[in-house]
């Protein structure tokens, strides 16, 4: 009862969690979008039928019954195609005259292109003319655009920094020379952890008399720098004579030994790799920062996002083969909310997990998820935000190369030509989304014992 009740804990806390990632990802968008004077008519965190909405100002607030999402409708995000299309029809039940966009049918690209401007324009007011997304300065859309996904990774910045300065890195594990172990006999890697026996060889380290705590200063007369160095050395070294230095308690201590050859596991993988051998294991910690060093981590995980966004299709194929049953489903590769709801469960249900460790997993995978969420944004292509950034970044580009060539201004940007790759764009997200969501219940990734 208790380990049921700890998971459903562990997914109440994550799903909470990622839905207020979701709703601080629209105010990222709404908030510069009206304080640079654009009008924000809804402001919604869900999709599908609204199950709650309320009203306020010129804005409505609400929540849908499919929590997979969320979206703030700005509008005059698309411009007219030309301004013989823009018609003002009739009055409104305050008497305000709306703009309609006429439709064209010249073509299935065109007509999809033509409802979406009409769609845009229906309720467009003539005190909106001067509040209309399409024509807010370039660097205002940017801010507006990237404001969402900048909250995501801001979030996910703010728990990384607090569990890096405090906890430590889980993925950057420093090993230093301080001895942690002096195994006390010889014995194959495979049965290291079992008890020594008056017939099993004594270690050089336990002859020597090298003791737990000890810092390894010099190995045959070599100044020790890192635990990598020292391997190497005592490798190399084979069944020579070694002289090693450490200091203890203050003072510099010199032993001296012979180092051995570790016999082979029951496999034989060591059999023909007479490497020297110590006996001893090191210390190790994990890696701790402030803010640069949060950054740094998030400079590294950037490629490893971008890696792992180019190959998300080919991933997501491999997760619907393993639906089928046509091979194994992999454990790094990638996984919906659901699966992450999932995981969060496992961690906070694990018996062998401590309380502490289990709230920095928990941490650790929302802010991962706020991280992959906010990059992944990023990228240039409609609807993501990053393709609305890349056509006001063009537009600047474009307006300013005319005014250096004393051209015309060529005016706005028109997204709504990129409509067709939109809808292409976000009907894949849609499939991998779903093939994600089925994976994560029927073949899901589990909690690495």
């Amino acid at each position: 009862m208790i380990t049921v009740l700890l998971y459903t804990l562990g997914v109440v806390v994550f799903a909470t969690a990622i839905l207020a990632s979701i709703g601080l990802h629209e105010l990222g968008h709404m908030i510069p979008a009206k304080k640079f004077g654009g009008k924000v008519t809804q402001y919604f965190i869900g999709f599908g039928p609204t199950v709650w909405s309320k009203q306020v100002g010129e804005t409505e607030y609400g929540i849908k019954a499919v929590p997979l999402g969320g979206y703030v409708k700005i509008v005059g995000m698309l411009p007219p195609a030309a301004d013989d299309l823009v018609e003002e029809v009739e009055y409104d039940d305050q008497g305000n005259q709306v703009f309609k966009v006429r439709k064209s049918n010249t073509g299935l690209f065109t007509q999809l292109i033509s409802d979406a401007r009409a769609a845009e324009w229906e309720h467009v007011k003539p005190e909106d003319t001067d509040r209309l997304f399409y024509k807010l300065p370039w660097w205002k859309k940017v801010i507006v655009m990237a404001g969402g996904p900048t909250v995501n990774i801001l979030i996910a910045f703010t728990i990384f920094a607090a569990v890096f300065a405090t906890y430590g890195n889980g993925g950057d594990e420093k090993v230093d020379t301080t001895i942690k172990i002096v195994h006390a006999c010889v014995k194959p890697a495979d049965e290291s952890g079992e008890v020594c026996t008056a017939a099993d060889q004594p270690t050089p380290a336990y002859a020597a008399g090298l003791e737990e705590g000890d810092r390894i200063v010099s190995f045959n007369g070599t100044s020790i720098t890192s635990w990598d160095q020292m391997q190497e050395l005592v490798k190399a070294n084979g069944t020579d004579r070694a002289t090693v230095v450490v200091e203890r308690n203050g003072e510099n201590l010199t032993f001296r030994t012979k180092t051995t050859v570790r016999p082979p596991d029951k496999a034989g993988d060591e059999a023909d790799e007479e490497v020297g051998f110590l006996g001893v294991t090191p210390d190790s910690h994990l890696a701790k920062g402030g803010p640069l060093y949060t950054i740094g981590q998030m400079g590294h995980m950037t490629v490893d996002v971008a890696k792992s966004l180019s190959t998300l299709p080919a991933k997501v194929w491999g997760v619907a083969q393993a639906i089928v049953g046509v091979k194994e489903r992999d454990p790094l590769g990638p996984v919906s909310v659901v699966g992450g709801g999932r995981l969060a469960g496992e961690v906070a249900s694990h018996d062998e997990i401590s309380v502490n460790d289990k709230l920095v997993s928990l941490l650790m995978l929302i802010a991962g998820f706020n991280f992959f969420i906010g990059m992944f944004n990023f990228v240039p292509l409609l609807p993501l935000d990053g393709g609305h950034i890349a056509s006001a970044l063009w537009e600047a580009v474009r307006r300013g190369l005319a005014r250096l060539r004393r051209r015309p201004d060529p005016g706005y940007v028109d997204a709504a030509k990129l409509l067709p790759v939109a809808y292409v764009v976000a009907g894949a997200l849609l499939v991998m989304g779903v093939v994600l969501i089925v994976g994560d219940l029927v073949v899901p990734v589990h909690l690495e014992s």
